[in-house]
């Protein structure tokens, strides 16, 4: 059987789209290898967030070849869509796959021989309009299930790329949604995280909205729980708020992007909100919601950003009741309004300021877990066994050891919180939980 690698670069919706890609190549006879392993075929998808994104495409390619020099190298993902005459002069790379293009190597490649040049398959971004469906699962278990329900953004904040690199924002059917979310459930998965690129934008196009798919998910029978990976703030409704405190499967988890504290600088990147908005909202979900758990994306050192507009930022974030943050330091992107800002703030001082929130993040998680303790938990553990322990999340995201017990894989079981330590809480296990029987729609 012919071998096919892959590598993906950045978010989990590209994880979830590498994983369809994958089942293409199973299903035509392929065999799935690591991408540390001898291939016949390397698929590399890329990501236009990452700061280096043609130097880590590069290495990525000089790996494969590395291990097999005849292979066939194919790049796919939101970089190739946006700089596809760059990854093509990249030496090794066979073809270069779209946005659209990456759901369709298998016929496109045709026999997957070396090429002596480079071959772009690229659709205009206006073309991106078709909605291709993907789910994807972690690697060490079958416990959690990444499902992709929406694609492309319409908001146009002035330091992103992926509206160039997605298109605009579709979704899939609600019918569809159910059908393949039972299917997911039928193969054992007992977390689904809906996944997007603005999924709280699901379902405009066809005269529905988020809150509405997540009833409709809520109605299917099943020992079940679902997450919502990201939800943009003036997404995120009074609605869905009383949805989640009154279905235990509802994961009592949001991830919130908040990108700046300053709302001058929340201007300047073309938000729509302001900070007393985000702290309006937070405030009144943990009010609402038992144990709560919140993560938070912050982006340090944008063009303008001085330093009290950081500490601004920073006093913000240290003030609101979240559990843990996402930072990313600002890097220019071409065709993007804001690389034309003026007060670029210096490198080394982008990294300072990241450094700072990421202690800020680690003490804010301190914090967050050892209010779990003495507190019961749902947790789904899953088949990871380190040191005589296994590894769980509970609803709230909160990470949780146990002493391992084989029968406790893939089950809701209820514990109680016995310690924090850092990034982890100890517990002692009380009782297998069924969710099933808990629905409140």
């Amino acid at each position: 059987m012919p071998k096919v690698a892959f590598y993906t670069l950045g978010c989990k919706l590209n994880f979830s789209e590498t994983s369809s890609v994958g089942e293409q190549f199973l299903n035509s006879g392929f065999d799935l290898v690591e991408f540390d392993k001898n291939a016949d075929v390397y698929v590399v998808n890329t990501c236009t967030v990452t700061e280096n994104a043609e130097k880590d495409c590069r290495n990525i390619v000089r790996k494969a070849l590395r291990q097999n020099p005849n292979a066939y190298i194919a790049v796919t993902g939101c970089y190739a869509q946006l700089r596809p005459e760059e990854i093509s002069k990249i030496e090794g790379v066979d073809a270069v796959f779209g946005s659209n293009e990456k759901f369709d190597i298998i016929n496109i490649a045709g026999d997957f021989q070396k090429q002596d040049l480079s071959c772009i398959h690229v659709s205009p971004t206006e073309e991106l309009n078709s909605f291709h469906s993907a789910h994807s699962t972690e690697a060490d278990s079958r416990t959690r299930a990444f499902f992709k329900v929406q694609d492309g953004c319409d908001y146009k904040c002035s330091f992103c790329t992926i509206p160039l690199a997605r298109g605009k924002s579709r979704s899939l059917e609600i019918d569809k949604t159910v059908t393949q979310f039972k299917g997911l459930l039928d193969q054992g998965y007992k977390e689904i995280i809906l996944t997007g690129v603005n999924v709280g934008d699901y379902g405009k196009s066809f005269g529905t909205d988020f809150y509405q798919l997540l009833v409709n998910l809520l109605k299917i029978e099943g020992e079940f729980r679902l997450r919502i990976s990201s939800i943009e703030p003036n997404l995120l409704t009074d609605e869905i708020i009383e949805l989640v405190k009154n279905d235990p499967r509802l994961c009592n988890h949001f991830h919130i992007p908040l990108q700046s504290g300053s709302s001058k600088i929340l201007q300047l990147m073309r938000r729509r909100y302001k900070t007393n908005d985000y702290k309006d909202l937070v405030s009144k979900a943990v009010e609402r919601i038992r144990d709560l758990g919140i993560g938070v994306d912050v982006i340090v050192g944008f063009p303008g950003e001085t330093e009290d507009d950081f500490m601004e930022t920073y006093n913000f974030i240290k003030d609101l009741p979240i559990m843990y943050l996402h930072v990313f330091t600002y890097s220019e992107r071409p065709d993007t309004d804001a690389i034309s800002y003026p007060a670029t703030v210096d490198i080394r001082e982008r990294k300072r300021r990241n450094n700072m929130l990421r202690i800020l993040s680690e003490k804010k998680r301190s914090v967050f877990n050892k209010l779990m303790v003495g507190k019961e938990l749902d947790v789904l553990f899953e088949s990871e066994e380190k040191d005589g322990l296994i590894f769980g999340f509970a609803s709230n995201y909160v990470r949780v050891q146990v002493p391992f017990d084989a029968d406790l894989i893939n089950q809701f079981v209820k514990v109680k919180i016995k310690g924090a330590n850092g990034k982890i809480c100890t517990a002692e296990v009380i009782k297998n939980t069924n969710l099933s029987t808990n629905i409140a729609v």
